[in-house]
C-alpha cells in the first residue's frame, strides 16, 4: 500500500473533538489498495465556521463530522441530503466544486445493522442519549418499524424534543427501565472519557434485554458490550457502525464501492 502525494491529490478529512486514527487508517488503506489519488487526515477545531470555510475554499473533497459538531454544522452547508434533513444531524460533507452537501451515513449504517441482526419490528426500545448520534438511531429505528419506546436523556429539553419527534416517551434516568432493545448513543464507555469504565444501563436492564446496541466504537468491546456478551445477549457494536458508515462515506467521496473482502481488510488494518 503506497500513496504518492501530488498537486492533484484530493484531500478528505474529519473534524472531531477527540480525533481518532480509525478513519484515517481505514480510508487511506482503501485509497492505496484501489490506486486512488486521495489522502485522508483527521483534525479538531475550536472554530467550526472557519474550518468549514476552509473545506469550501481549499476544495477539500469530503469531511467527516463527529461530536460535538453534528448539529452546529447544518447552518454552514449549502444542501442537506434526505439522510441528514430527516434527523437534522450531519456526519458527512461532500464538496462538489464549492457546494457543500451534507449527509448522515450513521443513519444508513444503523438502519442496515438493524436488518442484518434481524431486530424485529415492534420490539420495545430504550435509547440513551439526545445528541446527533441519538437522532440517527431514532430515525433508523422508526424506519425499521420500531416506533415506540423511551428516550433516556439528562437534558430534558433535548430529550423530550427527540422523544416527541419519534413518538417515544422521555425520562431523565434509566434506572428500572426494561426493553427488548437497548441502545447507548452517549459517550459512556468511550476510551479516554470520564465515564470510560461505566455501563450505560444498569445490569438488570441489560439482563432483561434481547439485543444490546452500543454506538461507542472505541474500544471495540465497551463495558456495555462485554457485559452483554457475558450474559448471552445479541450485540450490535459501535465498531460495526463505524465500519459501515465509513464505507458509505468512502463511496460518497470517491464514487467507488470496494468489494466486501477489501472493506474487511481495511477495517482490520484500521483496528491494528
Amino acid at each position: 500500500m503506497t500513496t504518492r502525494i501530488s498537486k492533484d491529490t484530493r484531500l478528505c478529512m474529519s473534524l472531531a473533538a477527540r480525533p481518532g486514527d480509525f478513519g484515517t487508517r481505514f480510508h487511506n488503506f482503501l485509497f492505496g489498495e484501489l490506486g486512488l489519488d486521495y489522502l485522508y487526515k483527521a483534525f479538531t477545531t475550536t472554530d467550526l465556521p472557519a474550518a468549514i470555510g476552509g473545506v469550501r475554499a481549499l476544495g477539500i473533497r469530503g469531511c467527516a463530522i463527529s461530536m460535538p459538531f453534528k448539529e452546529d454544522v447544518i447552518a454552514l452547508v449549502d444542501e442537506l441530503d434526505a439522510s441528514a434533513a430527516a434527523i437534522r444531524s450531519v456526519n458527512t460533507i461532500v464538496n462538489d466544486d464549492g457546494v457543500l452537501r451534507a449527509h448522515n451515513t450513521d443513519y444508513l449504517a444503523v438502519r442496515q445493522l438493524l436488518d442484518t441482526h434481524q431486530v424485529p419490528a415492534g420490539a420495545s426500545v430504550a435509547v440513551r442519549g439526545s445528541g446527533g448520534m441519538a437522532k440517527a438511531v431514532l430515525g433508523a429505528l422508526g424506519d425499521a418499524g420500531l416506533r415506540s419506546g423511551t428516550v433516556v436523556a439528562r437534558n430534558e429539553a433535548a430529550g423530550r424534543a427527540l422523544a416527541d419527534a419519534h413518538g417515544y416517551a422521555w425520562r431523565a434516568e434509566a434506572g428500572g427501565l426494561r426493553a427488548d432493545l437497548i441502545v447507548n448513543a452517549t459517550p459512556i464507555g468511550m476510551r479516554g472519557g470520564c465515564e470510560a469504565d461505566d455501563l450505560a444501563f444498569e445490569t438488570a436492564t441489560v439482563e432483561a434485554a434481547r439485543t444490546v446496541f452500543d454506538v461507542v466504537a472505541l474500544p471495540e468491546a465497551t463495558p456495555l458490550v462485554r457485559y452483554a456478551r457475558e450474559h448471552g445477549k445479541q450485540v450490535i457494536s459501535g465498531h460495526e457502525v463505524l465500519v459501515r458508515q465509513g464505507l458509505e462515506q468512502f463511496v460518497l467521496y470517491t464514487g467507488v464501492r470496494p468489494p466486501q473482502e477489501l472493506v474487511e481488510r481495511a477495517a482490520a488494518y484500521a483496528r491494528a
